[in-house]
């Protein structure tokens, strides 16, 4: 609070007197004590596109940076944790956010708890604004969607158009697709699957793969056997995990490239992007957090700040009334990734550029020069409105 007090004083009494009168407005991190996603050993392993540890310390900074402009504009704002033991206490962790008077939830939960949390968070908290900030699941932004919820984080179709744009752009028109046999890597498949369909990009050949020691199983578990067709220019590896699919870059049968759940991996965020003020960004993350901003830290970061938005941009409105200018692009952010970031109208989803990273940094950005749209082209990335299933609006 020292640096929101030290600004008011430059402003004037006038300044701190509306500091004192405003409301505090509380937005709740919500996840679960048992979510594997953060088990010590998961994240030892640091699998590309995974969680790097808990959404509140991105949340916390984000708030931290926007004290002055949130004091400037007479309000007060605070995060707050609120952890379910496991996904059946949800219910009971949602009534305390009730209790709290929470008006702004970042749903930090693995894709069942998601489910589980939206069938009964908006009957319970309403009226507030939701965000999803770690699940790609596209069916949130399509037949599964609700007018309270927006997406900071980047759905599985935006990230599959990405790869293929890429794919695309360097004329890499045959891949082999090697995928998991958990429901979220046939997720992933079916979205690269449209994504190739809609960018020109041939699948040679789709192998299913299965993480196994029983020689018996080698032709599933076997990387050099899975990858001993030479007709396709590049990998692109369906693994939800993120175990398997370590162990395929410069173990193919043939030299090629790999890409989709390790190699090049299409991300949120990158802890080496340098560009639009990303190495600041990054930096102030790990000296707050001591380890790298993943794209989920982003994608929180990223909540908060649309959060900050809204409420500084019209302090007198009330929370149906921000949802409806956050959903129709009338606030926008600063997302440190070049353009200012806007969320869909139609599917609640934040408008973004999409990283393609390796081990090192980011070797491009989506979407590509020369990818058209009749409007914006960041809207090439994931559903666009005609292609939408989402009928929900605020």
């Amino acid at each position: 609070m020292r640096t929101g007090l030290k600004h008011c004083l430059l402003l004037g009494l006038a300044c701190t007197q509306q500091i004192t009168l405003a409301a505090t407005l509380t937005v709740g991190v919500l996840g679960m004590q048992d979510d594997a996603r953060y088990q010590p050993r998961r994240l030892e392993h640091n699998y590309p596109g995974q969680p790097g540890g808990r959404a509140l310390e991105a949340a916390a900074l984000s708030l931290d940076e926007s004290e002055p402009e949130v004091a400037a504009a007479g309000q007060k704002l605070v995060v707050k944790s609120f952890m379910a033991a496991n996904a059946a206490d949800l219910p009971k962790t949602l009534a305390q956010m009730k209790a709290a008077r929470v008006q702004y939830v970042l749903l930090d939960l693995p894709d069942d708890a998601m489910k589980t949390a939206l069938a009964s968070a908006p009957a319970v908290l309403e009226p507030a604004i939701f965000f999803n900030i770690g699940s790609g699941l596209d069916e949130l932004r399509g037949a599964g969607c609700m007018a309270g919820l927006l997406h900071t984080y980047p759905s599985e179709a935006m990230r599959a158009d990405a790869l293929a744009q890429y794919l695309a752009a360097r004329s890499w028109s045959q891949s082999l697709v090697l995928y998991g046999p958990r429901a979220q890597d046939k997720l992933q498949l079916d979205a690269f699957l449209r994504s190739a369909k809609r960018y020109g990009v041939k699948v040679a050949k789709q192998t299913a793969f299965k993480l196994s020691t029983d020689p018996r199983e080698r032709e599933q578990s076997n990387v050099r056997l899975l990858t001993n067709d030479k007709a396709y220019d590049v990998v692109a590896v369906m693994d939800s995990d993120g175990e398997f699919a370590r162990g395929v870059p410069y173990n193919t049968q043939w030299p090629r490239p790999v890409l989709g759940a390790n190699g090049l991996v299409a991300l949120a965020w990158h802890p080496q992007w340098d560009l639009n003020g990303g190495p600041q960004l990054s930096r102030r993350f790990v000296r707050a957090t001591h380890r790298p901003m993943s794209g989920q830290d982003w994608a929180a970061w990223a909540a908060v700040k649309a959060v900050v938005g809204v409420v500084t941009t019209n302090p007198r409105s009330t929370v149906p009334e921000q949802l409806k200018l956050l959903r129709s692009g009338q606030v926008a952010i600063d997302g440190f990734k070049g353009p200012r970031l806007t969320f869909r109208a139609w599917d609640g989803q934040l408008r973004q550029p999409v990283f393609l990273g390796h081990a090192d940094g980011v070797a491009a950005v989506a979407p590509f020069e020369g990818v058209m749209h009749p409007t914006e082209v960041l809207d090439t990335l994931g559903f666009d409105e005609k292609e939408s299933a989402c009928k929900a609006r605020p």
